[in-house]
């Protein structure tokens, strides 16, 4: 069976087997049986659920629309304060916001408050969201400069927070003298933090039933230790070359792992329960490659991912996984069942791909996401590389690897995807479905014969595709 979706401007998908159009359901704005605002007439309790979607200050806007509408936006059950500097509103606008929101209950308050400017109210802004019980809290500090602020330390106690963001800033976090309590606080992100180990111990002591846990370029951590945190079952870390982030992990009990690395090292020490993990290396043009430093780092974090079921390599990734094949250094053998592969169809990751698939015996279904990004490693590292180790770029490739040789994703034709498919099954036996993403950009990269193409692939390998293929600026 073979599935084609096709996104165009963004406004449906037209398929072999379905095609849905906008024109099907084009309803003009107002209209109704009876002649009444369709929208208007809606319960309050509605249209405040669709306010709360909003920006506060836009929501706001709406109370000039009629007497009903002048203060629905105020018993909207979320706030949203975007960054409000210097096109947003002034801290003392805010302040008469809330003075006349009449909620009692407050589900969810984003908070995106400059530093240089907001020092005076950003206190209170967080103890009004804290009154109501918020559940749902994020904040997001903007560029400090010399300007230094810590939150109070009342926001280190609380039986309502559900779900915490804090950006910061790079300011390092400074933690009350007494236990943090946040006993209901399922999801944790901290984002642009200074954070020791005692302070993230500190933290996860007072997160009982913590479930995910999200750091991104946090300074200062070296060992993440979450042995104790027993109900953690999803982890997502992002390192940098400018911030390292934590070098050792133990997460005995997590299921989910999603880790963008970096050229530092970082090793997996205990993630025996994981059951899925996507992995990826961050890497800036400036750097020089450390290959063999990355070689070494790929495969022993690879060891500690042989029994996980679900699998995501990113296109750095996968290209550090090449230049181990090519210098034939041994990959160890998975038991993924469901692969998604993140890479452009490039010579450089073939080799990888190859010996991952090879290496995957129960393989099942395999996803591949073809989308330019920026930060893969050049061409020209990866080249020099080679030849300083004394491979021979001319003898190294495989026939199935120049196939793509010198190929950019702006110029790859139907016959690229579909005999980059043809090569996936050539080294799986035991897969069942593929799904194949695809984004083209260049305004005539129209790949009009890919959908007949994938059908007859489908029929010869007896495998079900569902092929997306996108335009420029579409996402997933």
């Amino acid at each position: 069976m073979t599935m084609v979706d096709e996104g165009g401007n963004g406004d449906g998908a037209t398929a072999a087997l379905r095609s849905y159009s906008h024109r099907d359901c084009k309803t003009k704005a107002g209209d109704s049986s009876d002649g009444a605002d369709s929208v208007s007439s809606l319960p309050d309790v509605i249209l405040q659920t669709i306010l709360s979607y909003l920006p506060t200050q836009i929501a706001i806007k709406t109370s000039v629309l009629s007497k009903r509408w002048r203060n629905l936006w105020s018993h909207t059950p979320c706030l949203s304060f975007d960054w409000i500097r210097p096109h947003g509103p002034k801290g003392d606008i805010i302040n008469k916001i809330l003075d006349r929101y009449k909620a009692r209950k407050v589900m969810s308050f984003k908070l995106s408050a400059s530093l240089q400017y907001d020092i005076p109210y950003v206190d209170r802004w967080i103890e009004f969201a804290m009154s109501r019980n918020v559940e749902n809290m994020s904040l997001e500090f903007g560029y400090s400069g010399d300007h230094k602020y810590h939150v109070p330390d009342s926001f280190y106690i609380s039986n309502s927070f559900k779900q915490l963001s804090v950006e910061y800033s790079f300011i390092g976090l400074t933690l009350p003298s007494f236990p943090v309590s946040w006993t209901s606080l399922k999801m944790l992100s901290l984002r642009c933090c200074k954070i020791s180990e005692e302070y993230m111990d500190k933290i996860l002591s007072g997160c009982p039933i913590l479930e995910s846990l999200t750091l991104y370029f946090c300074d200062k951590l070296l060992v993440l230790d979450l042995s104790k945190s027993l109900s953690l079952r999803t982890l997502v870390v992002d390192r940098n070359i400018w911030v390292p982030g934590p070098k050792q992990i133990i997460a005995p009990h997590i299921h989910c792992l999603k880790l963008k690395n970096s050229q530092l090292p970082c090793t997996l020490v205990d993630v025996s329960s994981l059951k899925e993990a996507r992995m990826e290396i961050c890497f800036c043009a400036l750097e020089d490659l450390k290959a063999d430093f990355l070689q070494a780092m790929v495969l022993e974090m690879l060891e500690k991912l042989q029994h996980v079921d679900k699998l995501t390599f990113g296109e750095n990734f996968l290209t550090v996984l090449t230049l181990a094949e090519l210098r034939r250094v041994p990959i160890p053998s998975f038991k993924v069942k469901d692969l998604t592969l993140e890479t452009m169809i490039s010579q450089y990751a073939i080799p990888g791909i190859v010996r991952v698939l090879q290496n995957s015996s129960e393989l099942k279904k395999l996803t591949t996401i073809h989308k330019m990004k920026f930060g893969t490693f050049t061409k020209n590292k990866i080249d020099t590389y080679l030849d300083l180790q004394g491979v021979n770029t001319d003898q190294c490739w495989s026939l199935e690897a120049r196939v793509f040789e010198k190929l950019n994703h702006w110029d790859v034709e139907s016959r690229h995807v579909a005999s980059f498919m043809e090569l996936m099954f050539k080294k799986t036996e035991t897969l069942e479905k593929m799904v194949v993403w695809f984004y083209s950009y260049g305004k005539d990269q129209i790949l009009e014969e890919l959908p007949e193409m994938v059908a007859m692939l489908a029929d010869e390998n007896k495998v079900s595709i569902v092929l997306h293929l996108f335009k420029q600026n579409q996402g997933i």
